[in-house]
């Protein structure tokens, strides 16, 4: 949805005109980070492609050292018992928020955004680091390999079939092949397509205290009265997925028990009886696109 894809509230300060080093230059618009390279590169794929859009200022690029320069710092929020949400403030590109689930086999980082500041890195290393990064799609890789270096290699997984849209390439950086991957006991990483070929949600089989919960990024999107759920093949450009593509995220997350459901951005979770919501939702998306319109 547009309200949640809204520009961070400042005047961007214009990049430096001396490099003496090269950089990884982060597109302003979907925060994804770059190889690094001299000069910004002269476009991002990523917002180029018809699920995202250029910012309406044209292609801008800044870096890591200057968000922090703008005053940018990271936001932690307790979402529940072992899952810490890390944000932004102020927002930035589309505005969203990563997720740490923590369990005693190592920490597992699921979507990323483009900033890390140090008082975000003392919090997470006090809670024993991250092993794990994983994405529900490329609009959410941000500076994951950025993440990875400063929790000691982090392996990343981005799934074969959207190998094309990592931005920074990285010795971290894992292709997996799409097949349910447990990456710690009880946090499972299953890949669902429909937004991208490779969108994916990661089960936590003890969250929501033991009921499970489904970590979604917007491969599954909480709608604003959070009773409800959406799949889109491009959320800016409001453009739906096939009905085949709704049963095939239905049958990636049939065999997974969860009572909650965490989108990607802040407060956007349905909090219980979420298997049912996704049903429910599925449901009422199948009949509008068949024409069957109910009030």
């Amino acid at each position: 949805p547009d309200d949640i894809r809204a520009a961070a509230c400042y005047q961007p300060a214009p990049l430096s005109s001396r490099r003496d080093t090269v950089q990884n230059y982060i597109c302003r618009t979907c925060g994804v980070e770059f190889t690094e390279s001299e000069e910004p590169p002269e476009s991002c794929p990523i917002c180029e492609d018809p699920r995202q859009y250029v910012g309406w200022d044209g292609q801008q690029w800044t870096t890591m050292d200057q968000l922090k320069a703008e005053g940018f710092t990271n936001e932690l929020r307790e979402e529940e018992p072992g899952l810490l949400g890390i944000g932004m403030t102020p927002s930035f590109s589309i505005g969203q928020r990563a997720l740490l689930v923590q369990t005693s086999h190592g920490n597992v980082l699921f979507d990323c955004i483009s900033l890390l500041d140090e008082s975000a890195i003392a919090e997470v290393k006090s809670r024993g680091g991250i092993r794990f990064i994983c994405c529900s799609h490329p609009h959410f890789y941000d500076s994951m390999v950025s993440w990875s270096h400063a929790f000691g290699g982090a392996s990343i997984y981005i799934p074969e079939v959207d190998r094309r849209w990592g931005m920074r390439a990285d010795p971290g950086v894992r292709y997996w092949d799409g097949a349910p991957k447990e990456l710690t006991p009880g946090v499972t990483l299953v890949q669902c397509g429909g937004h991208f070929e490779g969108s994916a949600v990661l089960h936590w089989k003890d969250g929501a205290g033991g009921k499970g919960a489904l970590l979604v990024g917007d491969t599954i999107t909480v709608v604003m009265d959070r009773e409800y759920v959406c799949f889109m093949r491009s959320y800016p450009s409001l453009i739906p997925l096939p009905a085949s593509a709704i049963n095939g995220i239905l049958g990636a997350v049939k065999p997974y028990s969860y009572d909650r459901v965490y989108g990607g951005w802040w407060e956007r979770v349905v909090p219980e009886g979420a298997a049912e919501a996704v049903q429910r939702s599925a449901q009422r998306y199948l009949t509008q696109i068949k024409g069957q319109v109910r009030a």
